[in-house]
């Protein structure tokens, strides 16, 4: 049996289908797609440039819509939800690791990671010790009162993961994560990054370029003309 078929999917992707016009000519982005991603997994999607890899990770983060086709997420059909409802999915169901790190630079490591959970309800208190926490299985537990401008490009990056894990989501989108690191740091945040969200039990889908970033994964799949193939 399908291990899919027997883990219940934190998202189910069925024909779907985006279009992107450019002048006169529409461009056909995603063909009839299809992606399982079932809970607790680590999926990862490769292509090159230009491929559709993060068109397909907007929409199932709610920031895209497509032009038809299902997206159920956190057992939701995100597909037909309002803007607000979206907002609410995206705040209480996701965490997002994007190829800049998009730290407040005035706040420190420990009040970047913290903020999403004190603005989603969490007690101040309560908030600062969860950040604090994840911080520390990052191994940036001495670099929390450090501003982004103290930090290197792979602590930053590190920040940025455990900012996406603090309302402990459903699933974790990450769009080239490594995109601007050297090799070595890339290593480093790509195996923390899998490593944290297996024993978290949390999926991850993690679109590259990069075939090493894309290997750590249990479930690998290139996208190309539109299409995806698993590897």
């Amino acid at each position: 049996m399908n291990k899919t078929s027997i883990v219940e999917n934190v998202v189910t992707v069925r024909d779907l289908v985006k279009h992107y016009d450019s002048g006169n000519e529409k461009l056909s982005i995603l063909k009839q797609l299809c992606l399982d991603v079932p809970g607790g997994e680590t999926v990862a999607v490769r292509g090159k440039s230009g491929c559709g890899k993060s068109t397909l990770l907007n929409i199932i983060g709610g920031l895209d819509r497509c032009d038809s086709g299902s997206v159920i997420a956190a057992g939701r059909d995100i597909t037909s939800l309002s803007e607000n409802a979206l907002t609410e999915y995206r705040r209480r169901s996701l965490g997002f690791v994007f190829q800049f790190h998009y730290l407040l630079r005035d706040f420190t490591a420990l009040e970047n990671v913290m903020i999403p959970a004190f603005i989603g309800g969490m007690k101040k208190k309560d908030a600062l010790e969860k950040a604090r926490g994840l911080l520390g299985d990052l191994g940036l537990e001495e670099r929390t009162g450090h501003f982004p401008s103290q930090l290197s490009g792979g602590e930053r990056q590190r920040v940025a993961v455990a900012r996406s894990m603090v309302n402990d989501p459903v699933l974790i989108l990450a769009d080239e994560p490594t995109g601007n690191l050297d090799p070595q740091s890339s290593a480093a945040v790509t195996e923390l990054l899998y490593s944290t969200a297996e024993k978290r039990r949390t999926s991850l889908v993690v679109v590259t370029h990069d075939e090493r970033v894309a290997a750590r994964a249990g479930t690998f799949y290139e996208l190309e003309n539109g299409t995806l193939r698993r590897l």
